[in-house]
């Protein structure tokens, strides 16, 4: 495994930072948090303006290591995150790029590369979060549509989605993890009814969605029915495996400026946040590291998908990060760890508790490695 450039990625990354030093000073001002249709514009636009200049596929029309300097690059720059794009960028696209039909990725994916199109995810429901192979919600199948009746939660922009990754239990007499189905859901069919959550920093990215039979066309099924329990794994791994590349870099700047701060009121001198610090650093190197050989490794196998290192990277990860900005508030003493939600580290606090739960729970990923890294026997 070789994690140097290539003289090809070399070129790649030298080209990209020229661009974004040139474009990012002529981008908009960001819209406010809480103007969602705002978010979505400015986030669309963004994606347009990758996309015009040539950089519209890296997510999954790229070798992995070209879309992981991407986002190395377009992370350190300050560029915008693909903020309401996620999931169609980094979740639904990737698995519709590798699981869907010719069809199926000539009408969905050339317009979340346009920026014309946004997807949420609905997986997790309120009894099925963690088990997120118990979901109950039901699709029967009525002639070329299946009609879809439940209730889906912390659904990921929602309220400006035009399509829904949903699973769907379509055999409920068929064992647990082989009676579900991945559809692409259109967010305007008839019955489709969201509903904003706020969250505990005060934000509403995130809603519950109810469906009252939804009639959805089944040309929108991706893979086979009953056979979404391995394409929503190979969803998970998109999500657990490359999704948190930028992140990782804008970790490891985000403890760069806590050690400058902590040189400037005087907490560099306490040992103690010294080796907090430095391991923490050597932590988030690693994680880089690990990152790297995850994308090597699925690029190596041919089809791009990253394997059960993702879950590795996954669990470690999320505590690192929660790690960091506890480290955040003991360098900002006092006013660091009040509750004002002006003061972005307070936000970043807040939202870095969610991490240990978001895209598999800590326990759901210690149990992949124990089982698929490790061998041993599945628990009961």
């Amino acid at each position: 495994m070789d994690l140097t450039d290539t003289p090809q990625e070399a070129e790649f990354r030298a080209g990209l930072r020229e661009w974004l030093a040139k474009t990012l000073p002529s981008l908009p001002a960001a819209p406010s948090p809480d103007d969602w249709p705002g978010r979505r514009a400015y986030d669309l636009g963004w994606q347009r303006t990758l996309y015009d200049a040539g950089y519209g596929e890296v997510h999954w029309g790229a070798d992995p290591a070209v879309r992981m300097i991407f986002l190395e690059e377009t992370e350190k720059a300050g560029a915008p995150y693909v903020g309401a794009n996620f999931v169609g960028l980094l979740h639904a696209g990737p698995t519709v790029a590798a699981e869907g039909t010719e069809e199926q990725q000539a009408r969905w994916l050339p317009p979340v590369l346009r920026g014309e199109e946004v997807w949420c995810q609905g997986f997790s429901e309120p009894d099925a979060g963690s088990d997120l192979a118990a979901l109950r919600t039901r699709a029967r199948r009525d002639g070329d549509e299946y009609v879809v009746s439940g209730s889906k939660i912390w659904t990921s922009h929602a309220e400006v989605a035009d399509w829904c990754e949903l699973l769907v239990r379509t055999d409920p007499d068929a064992p647990k993890h082989r009676g579900i189905t991945w559809l692409a859901m259109p967010m305007d069919a008839p019955g489709v009814t969201v509903r904003p959550l706020r969250t505990l920093a005060g934000s509403n990215e995130f809603a519950e969605v109810f469906l009252d039979e939804v009639r959805v066309p089944v040309a929108n099924r991706v893979g086979a029915e009953n056979d979404g329990w391995r394409v929503t794994m190979v969803t998970l791994s998109f999500e657990r495996g490359t999704a948190f590349v930028g992140e990782v870099v804008a970790c490891r700047r985000v403890l760069g400026e806590l050690a400058l701060a902590a040189r400037e009121n005087g907490r560099w001198d306490d040992p103690v946040l010294r080796r907090r610090l430095g391991r923490l650093n050597a932590e988030f190197r690693a994680l880089w590291r690990l990152t790297q050989w995850n994308v090597s490794e699925a690029s190596g196998r041919g089809d791009g998908v990253p394997g059960v290192g993702g879950s590795v990277f996954k669990l470690r990860y999320s505590h690192a990060r929660q790690e960091l900005y506890e480290a955040a508030a003991e360098v900002l003493g006092d006013g660091g760890a009040a509750l004002d939600l002006q003061q972005p580290w307070v936000l970043d606090r807040l939202s870095s508790l969610s991490y240990t739960i978001a895209a598999g729970t800590s326990q759901i990923q210690h149990s992949i490695v124990a089982e698929r890294v490790l061998g041993l026997p599945k628990g009961r």
